[in-house]
């Protein structure tokens, strides 16, 4: 791995099904509702949105994210990052037992930002502990609004437009 690339992957489990896990994961525009790392998401094109995401660490990441595969079929998306970090994201959910499910996590990128790559081999720990914290709080969310919506008999809604394209 290069200097300033970075790679973290992680697994979400989760007691619903995976369609509606996968329906709330696709569903980017609401993530700040329920994701306390997402500070905002802003659509700025057809299939492209800027996010500002922020964990424990003071400093903010903005990225510009445009979706290369939304198959709800196969309950996969992958997105393109530019912007304070470039590379990819990937979520995949998969079955996990009767009313169950896993959501595993992959991305690759390489840090962008001048004032983060300065510190990239110093707080290399410190970058993976603050999206450790991040992922914690996002399942988290996700729980806790997955949960809310079975309660209330809301179905996951959020699969943006042209989710079928591969």
């Amino acid at each position: 791995m290069k200097r300033h690339e970075i790679r973290f992957a992680g697994r979400w489990r989760v007691p619903l099904p995976p369609d509606a896990v996968y329906a709330r994961l696709a569903d980017l525009e609401h993530y700040p509702g329920w994701w306390p790392a997402f500070r905002s998401v802003r659509r700025t094109g057809d299939r492209e949105c800027e996010v500002v995401i922020r964990s424990a660490l003071p400093y903010e990441l903005k990225v510009r994210m445009r979706p290369l595969v939304e198959d709800p079929a196969a309950r996969i998306l992958s997105a393109a990052l530019e912007g304070d970090i470039a590379g990819t994201v990937r979520w995949q959910v998969s079955n996990d037992g009767s009313r169950s499910c896993a959501a595993s996590f992959h991305e690759h990128v390489t840090v962008e930002a001048a004032e983060l790559r300065r510190w990239m081999p110093l707080a290399r720990p410190f970058f993976h502990l603050n999206h450790a914290l991040a992922m914690r709080t996002g399942h988290r969310g996700l729980l806790a609004r997955l949960g809310a919506d079975a309660e209330s008999g809301a179905q996951g809604t959020g699969i943006p437009p042209n989710a079928s394209d591969v």
